[in-house]
């Protein structure tokens, strides 16, 4: 058959992505994937350099996705396919581009096979540089270390003539506006007639006056079992653990076990596979029987990477978490730019990276695959990857692909989000086959394109800003259009979180600082609570916390607080909770600055419950969203200051449907010890609950329960000594639902 590509649609059980976080992104990030200056100083000094060039510290202006919880139901989901006689892709263009499927089609009396691992649920886990992504499949992650900040989030998607165009070949091209380093790229699939590989063409340009860094990894889940082997054409890697150590090991022999095989390791690793110069890029998963998937590329993409989560609890209640019971296990085989993923490439302006990758089965000789002659079985996976897919025939694919890779888009199939069009408005910013056209600027633009078209920024409309200050921008092009616009509430506010995100912190409070003299909004406040916070001020980064809530909660009426089945609280008040900071009345900022609030006078603020005045119009799903973000960050920082009591406040000040919420059972839990009711905290985890929004490598679950039975142990006024340490450990085990620990304890 010809190649087809067709629009369709799949059902998954889904857990929704929910509404995004409100609150900027201004703390650094809590990404697990970093080394200290020791450890980079043991690295080639290429690598080191590259590790060093250009962190993240913030995702901003990306918005954090933390909105989805765990509940499953139904859902359609827009699909692409790609199909020829050999194989069948499918693509979620509405989910990062994931290729959420790739089947390799029955011959003769054999059934079709999948080669990857396909999630059969869709259940957002927080491992994302934003938080919300979902295991399986094959994904694309661009922008910085991690998974991307697209892993959840709508592509582009059209037909484009492809490099067979004249026998009818269509391609598929993925593209959006990657907005941590505000670059452009598309991923180009197709699958020429009578191949058995999908080819995947892919570009990021650099369309600014100044070097940019890059980052990209191909993402592959493939199944996982006692007898699957990953190999690829080296014999060191660098083996990063998740206590954030980068050290070169042999392969496939180290500590005691064969590591290509994903199951013979405890606990969750990354291994860089050391490919030398010259040497075929290709990594492949292959099964008992010496079939699996094969990817390769052209040189460019020079990394090889396997992950695995071990066979450890703490893997297995990750990869349980991730999907539903009784789905099978995966491990991940991944390309990169960079032979680790700590590192960032720089581009030059006005240039451009591009390559070829390679997707198919392979079948070779199970006794050599699997034979203790490790040179052997590479040798075997190579050849049989030769006869199946040439090196030469992969680069020429890539040389036919690139004069199409600024074909414009003959259909489109699917749309994006319109922040490239904004940025190609802006930069004036010629695209050659990424259209980002006027038609796919939205709502969340609006605001900016009044910006750089009359040079003021809207403010803030009383209703729907109470509940959501608008997304900011922070780049230094809209820095400085921020800077010479009217000073509004809203103007200052997105002023200052584009300089606090440039490294300007004193700029960015004063800019808050003038937000609040506009109109005293939950949102300067927080901000200029964070601030405290990364400058030392706890008290005063807690008061201004307080203040925010209550400014919160006003904006929309709370339902009656219930009944709490572990704890029994301060009584039901007859009308929804509002809380009332000291200082409060002071006007904006609460004390008005440093050294006149609670902590300069040296003495914990106050906090009372009364009824909030009338409720002006909001949209309720976002004002649920701001209230659980802010109150969080309020109990956070109230229990940092040691005001136990007042965080106690403001979790019962929160309506039912958030204090139900995993994440905030365990802040509850945490409030109770603080407390000194560590009986009452230990009745939270025996009830049970769930924190939707764990994120990758955060120890808090565990971290809590051994602070609770350590002090049940050692009794409530008594020293904690080692021996109650010990043996609270011993007596108390961590329960396994709370066990997702990803290194050795």
């Amino acid at each position: 058959m010809a190649t087809s590509v067709r629009r369709t649609t799949l059902t998954l059980p889904t857990a929704p992505v929910g509404p995004d976080n409100p609150l900027p992104a201004l703390r650094p990030l809590d990404e697990v994937h970093r080394v200290d200056d020791r450890v980079r100083a043991t690295l080639p000094a290429d690598m080191a350099r590259q590790v060093a060039h250009a962190p993240l510290r913030s995702v901003l202006p990306v918005r954090l996705r933390d909105g989805y919880g765990r509940d499953r139901a139904p859902a359609t989901l827009d699909a692409i396919v790609l199909e020829n006689d050999r194989l069948r892709a499918t693509v979620l263009p509405g989910l990062g581009g994931r290729v959420h499927s790739l089947i390799h089609k029955a011959t003769g009396d054999s059934a079709d096979t999948e080669l990857l691992y396909r999630n059969p649920v869709l259940q957002p886990a927080d491992f994302a540089l934003n938080g919300a992504w979902f295991s399986g499949g094959i994904e694309w992650n661009i922008g910085a270390t991690g998974h991307t900040t697209l892993s959840c989030a709508p592509l582009h998607a059209a037909r484009v003539p492809a490099p067979d165009a004249a026998e009818g070949g269509a391609m598929v091209r993925l593209w959006e506006w990657e907005r941590l380093r505000d670059l452009p790229f598309q991923v180009d699939l197709w699958l020429p007639a009578d191949s058995a590989f999908l080819y995947v063409g892919v570009r990021i340009r650099n369309p600014h006056h100044l070097p940019a860094p890059v980052y990209w990894w191909s993402n592959i889940a493939v199944p996982e079992d006692e007898n699957t082997r990953v190999l690829a054409p080296a014999d060191d890697a660098w083996h990063f653990g998740y206590a954030r150590t980068l050290s070169r090991v042999p392969v496939p022999e180290w500590d005691g076990a064969d590591r290509t095989y994903p199951l013979r390791g405890a606990y969750p690793a990354d291994y860089f596979y050391e490919v030398p110069d010259g040497a075929r890029r290709w990594i492949a998963s292959l099964d008992a029987d010496g079939s699996g998937l094969v990817q390769t590329s052209t040189d460019l993409l020079r990394g090889r990477k396997l992950f695995v989560w071990g066979a450890g609890p703490g893997g297995r209640r990750w990869q349980q978490w991730l999907t539903e019971p009784g789905t099978g296990g995966y491990a991940e085989i991944q390309a990169g730019l960079a032979r680790t993923q700590l590192e960032h490439i720089p581009l030059e302006a006005g240039e451009e990276f591009a390559w070829l990758e390679a997707y198919g089965p392979l079948t070779a000789d199970p006794a050599a695959v699997h034979g203790a002659d490790w040179a052997a079985a590479r040798r075997e996976t190579e050849t049989r990857l030769e006869a199946a897919l040439p090196r030469a025939a992969v680069d020429a694919a890539y040389a036919a692909w690139r004069p199409y890779a600024d074909t414009e888009p003959a259909e489109h199939l699917a749309t994006g989000s319109g922040w490239g069009a904004l940025e190609a408005e802006r930069g004036g910013f010629e695209l050659p086959g990424t259209p980002f056209g006027p038609g796919t600027l939205g709502e969340d633009q609006e605001p900016w394109r009044r910006l750089l078209r009359t040079g003021a920024l809207p403010d803030w409309e009383p209703g729907p800003s109470q509940a959501d200050p608008g997304a900011s921008l922070v780049a230094p092009a809209w820095r400085d259009l921020l800077e010479a616009a009217p000073s509004t509430a809203a103007a200052e506010y997105h002023l200052g979180v584009a300089q606090w995100h440039a490294g300007d912190r004193a700029q960015a409070e004063r800019s808050w600082e003038r937000s609040l003299r506009c109109a005293e909004t939950p949102w300067a406040l927080r901000c200029l609570a964070v601030a405290d916070t990364a400058s030392g001020h706890p008290a005063r980064a807690a008061d201004r916390l307080l203040r925010a809530v209550q400014l919160l909660l006003a904006a929309g009426a709370v339902p009656p607080r219930e009944a709490d089945p572990v704890l029994e609280a301060a009584p039901v008040l007859e009308a929804a909770p509002v809380l009332e900071a000291a200082g409060a009345g002071q006007g904006p900022g609460v004390g008005g600055g440093a050294g006149q609030g609670a902590e300069a006078a040296g003495a914990p603020t106050a906090v009372s419950l009364a009824a909030p005045p009338a409720a002006a119009t909001a949209d309720p799903v976002a004002l649920e969203a701001a209230e659980a973000a802010l109150g969080r960050e309020a109990i956070v920082a109230l229990l940092a200051d040691d005001r136990a009591d007042d965080a106690r406040a403001v979790l019962d000040a929160l309506r039912p449907t958030i204090r139900s919420r995993g994440r905030f059972r365990l802040l509850r839990a945490q409030v109770l010890l603080a407390q000194g009711d560590a009986p009452a905290a230990r009745a939270v985890f025996d009830e049970g609950f769930e924190v939707c929004d764990l994120r990758e490598g955060d120890e808090a679950l565990s971290d809590t329960w051994y602070a609770i039975v350590e002090r049940l142990v050692a009794g409530t006024d008594e020293p904690l000594t080692e021996e109650a340490r010990a043996r609270a450990r011993t007596e108390h085990p961590l329960p396994g639902r709370y066990e997702f620990r990803m290194r050795p304890t």
